[in-house]
């Protein structure tokens, strides 16, 4: 079984977390928050769908899996609705995004059996390892300077995902031992993701104004390509900018090599064998573990001490 540990982080967001709380890098700000509003509607279907599968599971060990993975995923999906609902009360027109993606995985839910639910959620979170590894791997790029509050969830809730990178997969193998049956449903898959996040970003740009987004076309941010893009950035007479605007790319100070392996890996979480124990984990995990076993405060524990309200200036 998965070794997970519960952690309940008491994080908490108000009206003073702003929209582009990473003003160093605004693409990667926008990004996180569209990592919100889809976490929280994902969370909720992944909870829908573990409890349901529960019914079915005769193993032990497979239970004593599914029970933690489902537990660790509720703590996700609350912090990020805290985050979220800080956001709604400043641009209460994102309450209909919210709403739009819940409508999305109910639809979801509606249209499909539990196999193809549970190779959902194994697809999405065999790619968070390579992903959030390069995220960590490059954190003073990505979240230095950025808001402690919105970093130290995003952190946080990478390490954990990293953590338990094999649960999902292992819950789908036991109802559908066919290695083939979630690299068949993959195109179906993010296919249904890219639509969600583009619901979110689409929303973004209609309720939150450009100055609030720090100049950011989310939508741009979105669709200018975050992998293959950022590789072709790389050459000369591209430009490094996203969108009109010209705010650097999400990845624009990762070096090439390190986005060129991540696709590599990205590719390989999809592939019938793959199995992400194997993946090596960042050695900054390690370090997170490490410091919430002392009594480190990891609420707040990367990024720039919030700024402050233009109310308390008045």
């Amino acid at each position: 079984m998965t070794k997970v540990v519960l952690r309940s982080l008491p994080f908490a967001f108000d009206a003073s977390v702003p929209f582009q709380w990473q003003p160093e890098n605004p693409n990667f700000g926008v990004f996180c928050n569209s990592f919100t509003f889809f976490a929280v509607p994902f969370e909720r279907y992944i909870v829908a769908v573990v409890r349901e599968l529960s019914k079915r599971i005769d193993d032990d060990e497979v239970a004593a899996e599914a029970d933690v993975f489902l537990k660790q995923e509720a703590q996700h999906a609350s912090a990020h609705r805290k985050h979220m609902i800080a956001l709604i009360e400043q641009y209460p027109g994102l309450d209909q995004v919210y709403r739009e993606t819940n409508r999305m995985f109910d639809e979801l839910r509606a249209a499909h059996p539990l196999e193809y639910h549970l190779a959902y959620i194994a697809n999405i979170e065999a790619t968070f390892t390579p992903l959030m590894t390069v995220f960590l791997d490059n954190r003073d790029s990505l979240f230095a300077g950025g808001d402690r509050r919105v970093a130290s969830l995003m952190m946080w809730h990478f390490v954990e995902e990293i953590e338990h990178r094999s649960s999902a997969l292992i819950l789908s193998r036991y109802l559908t031992p066919s290695p083939w049956y979630r690299v068949k449903r993959l195109k179906s898959i993010f296919d249904h993701v890219n639509q969600v996040m583009m619901a979110i970003v689409q929303g973004f740009d209609h309720h939150v104004p450009l100055a609030d987004r720090g100049g950011v076309t989310a939508v741009a941010a979105l669709t200018s390509g975050l992998f293959a893009g950022e590789l072709k950035r790389r050459l000369p007479f591209v430009p490094t900018s996203v969108g009109a605007e010209g705010v650097p790319s999400v990845f624009h100070a990762v070096p090439a090599r390190s986005i060129a392996k991540m696709m590599w890996k990205l590719a390989l979480s999809q592939t019938p064998k793959h199995d992400p124990a194997t993946h090596p984990l960042p050695d900054w995990v390690q370090l997170w573990m490490e410091e919430y076993e002392r009594g480190t405060d990891m609420t707040a524990f990367f990024g720039a001490p919030p700024a402050p309200s233009p109310s308390i200036n008045r």
